[in-house]
């Protein structure tokens, strides 16, 4: 719950494009900041995990939140292109660090395949539902108060999340092998390519979902669409999560009991890929609403899938680190996505948008093949089913 009221308040990134171009930047300025922003995510999803690991889950949320409340201000009160572009990477690394160090807590913590795939499941729905808040409020806050507010209040945010994570999570305890050295565990990651190929398939798949940001809009001022038809592309995304989370998330736990959820990692890419895809063939806001809202089940199948796949795979004195390599999938393709859809609509027009989208897509479902062999060579040597209840 704590993450998701985080998220609620995650104003910094939706917000920066405003602040940037209320403070005078071009628009390839105002790209570059957010490739910045988005560069810092990536590089703080592999350092907050790997520290999880290293100095434990409590304090690596505790000063990650920190760093946050110190560095979102300086973006609300600097109009320097240095300070910003120093403070926007840093912003990047803390806006999203709790999820591998949560991710790491509940594989610490819960033994059961379904539990954890139904926590997982849930936690992805708080996190849609915050950020569906983030947008609202900060719309309608941004008018009223000024944009610098959100970004304290964003920092505030994170500060309070520090101070309920010192209050009331116990002390970090030795874990099994995390005496190792550094380097030992780096490059026992280095060799998983389970690993490796779990997180291609996810950011070819994770790359069409990141268009509903980034390859809609574009498509839909190409069509001469108003900001407004967009807004309505987030709401039917955001009715089908609230529809679909609750019969979707119980059906994936009990299927998670039997199943090595790669197959099902396969079926979402394809979802996302045809799903944002027939943006690319869409002229209509119905249209693209359409293609928002039947994207959703694969944004859900994806996430939960590959937590569980992560989940079987990392040992326990690395998944932090595993868990933060894997959180890095979103922050890429956040990048990739603009990229491919921007080069698509240059060369070949929305029907080569779809094209490549279904492709992107279809790529990470052909590369679950590989991954099930691997995992299924690996299969006796671990248990990857767990029938057993947490208590």
């Amino acid at each position: 719950m704590g993450a998701s009221a985080l998220r609620a308040a995650g104003f910094t990134y939706p917000f920066l494009s405003y602040r940037l171009a209320a403070l005078g930047f071009s628009t390839p300025a105002v790209s570059g900041v957010l490739t910045l922003f988005g560069i810092g995510w990536l590089v703080g999803q592999i350092l907050w995990g790997r520290l999880a690991d290293a100095l434990g889950r409590r304090t690596t949320l505790i000063s990650s939140m920190a760093l946050a409340a110190v560095v979102m201000p300086v973006l609300a009160e600097t109009a320097a292109p240095i300070a910003i572009g120093a403070a926007v990477v840093i912003a990047g690394m803390c806006y999203d660090a709790p999820r591998p160090v949560i991710a790491a807590v509940v594989a610490d913590e819960i033994a059961d395949e379904g539990r954890r795939v139904s926590i997982t499941g849930w936690r992805h729905f708080g996190i849609n539902v915050g950020a569906a808040i983030t947008g609202a409020a900060g719309g309608l806050l941004s008018d009223r108060v000024g944009l610098p507010v959100l970004f304290w209040a964003n920092a505030l945010a994170c500060a309070s999340f520090g101070l309920a994570v010192w209050l009331g999570m116990g002390t970090d305890r030795p874990r099994p092998g995390s005496g190792s050295p550094a380097g030992g565990t780096h490059g026992s990651v280095l060799r998983d390519g389970r690993l490796w190929l779990l997180w291609l398939s996810c950011v070819l798949a994770l790359t069409p979902a990141a268009g509903l940001f980034s390859i809609l809009p574009l498509l839909m001022a190409s069509d001469g669409l108003p900001a407004a038809a967009y807004g309505w592309t987030q709401v039917a995304s955001a009715a089908a999560v609230l529809l679909l989370s609750l019969p979707l998330n119980g059906w994936l736990a009990r299927k998670a009991r039997t199943s090595s959820m790669v197959g099902l990692l396969a079926v979402s890419a394809l979802i996302l890929g045809a799903g944002i895809g027939s943006a690319g063939l869409a002229s209509s806001p119905l249209q693209y609403a359409a293609a928002a809202a039947t994207s959703v089940p694969g944004e859900i199948v994806a996430f939960v899938a590959a937590s569980a796949i992560l989940d079987r795979i990392a040992p326990p004195h690395a998944r932090g680190l595993y868990a933060g390599v894997w959180g890095s999938t979103l922050a890429t393709a956040v990048i990739c996505a603009p990229v491919l859809a921007g080069w698509s609509l240059a060369h070949g027009g929305a029907d080569l948008v779809a094209l490549s989208t279904f492709s992107c897509g279809a790529a990470g479902a052909v590369v679950c093949v590989p991954l099930a062999v691997l995992l299924n060579q690996h299969r006796p040597h671990q248990a990857p089913f767990h029938t057993s209840t947490a208590n």
